[in-house]
């Protein structure tokens, strides 16, 4: 297993990201972190870092943060978008749900066995949703 390590400044890097594939007004549960793979907890309607360590809730991929959050704060999660993440990264690869929070891994994990990215070139990972 090998986490993706993150590598400069995350962002998007779309040019124009799609309206419809961004979802605003949300709260975040946690402090999040640009780039992280987040979930909407069902009970409190909050923002919380994906994880693959099980197959649970927390597994599940809604969105991913295009910057850094604090705990409280408005959050809006992206998807289908390509994000600026990494160095050195494998194009052509897939990423999964890292058992890291809000990470991703270049090989399937317990809860995150279905591709959320593809490795665009050496520094970008097209993201999407794991639905």
């Amino acid at each position: 297993m090998a986490s993706i390590p993150k590598a400069g400044q995350v962002s998007v890097s779309t040019s124009v990201p799609p309206t419809n594939c961004q979802l605003s007004g949300l709260y975040a549960g946690s402090a999040l972190f640009a780039g992280d793979a987040c979930y909407i907890n069902t009970s409190d309607g909050k923002v919380y870092q994906s994880n693959g360590s099980a197959a649970n809730a927390a597994a599940v991929v809604d969105g991913f943060t295009p910057s850094d959050v604090p705990i409280g704060e408005v959050v809006t999660l992206m998807w289908d978008v390509n994000m600026r993440y990494g160095a050195g990264l494998t194009p052509g690869s897939f990423a999964y749900l890292d058992t890291v929070a809000g990470g991703l891994n270049t090989v399937p994990t317990t809860g995150g066995l279905t591709p959320i990215g593809r490795i665009v070139d050496t520094t970008r990972i097209y993201v999407q949703k794991s639905y």
